[in-house]
């Protein structure tokens, strides 16, 4: 079971708490009447599955009830960090590597 820490409520959390909502950092479209059927289908269905570090978005179903995103590596499970809506990660998915990061504890990685 994951642990979550929920950058609203300050708190670490059982996972029973929470529900994943999805890749994280997916814009929407500015003008949804504009797009083709196959943009628009690409913005609704496609979704990237990556191996290794990936932004999610979760809701704290059970708490506050507040929308954050957290990076968590999909091989190990391991939670990287987690951040509210708006805010850069401090973990890159592209390069795999991490800048002086720490995790939702405050622990340095």
């Amino acid at each position: 079971m994951l642990h979550i820490f929920c950058p609203h409520c300050f708190e670490l959390r059982s996972e029973e708490e929470f529900h994943a909502s999805g890749q994280a950092h997916i814009p929407r479209p500015l003008d949804p009447n504009a797009c083709t059927d196959e943009e628009w289908g690409d913005y609704m269905f496609f979704r990237d599955n990556p191996r290794g570090l990936h932004h999610e978005l979760w809701d704290h179903v059970a708490g506050c009830r507040q929308y954050f995103n957290v990076t968590r590596d999909t091989v190990t499970y391991e939670i990287l960090e987690s951040y509210k809506i708006g805010e850069k990660p401090q973990f890159t998915d592209k390069a795999g590597t991490a800048k002086t990061a720490t995790t939702a504890l405050g622990e340095k990685v």
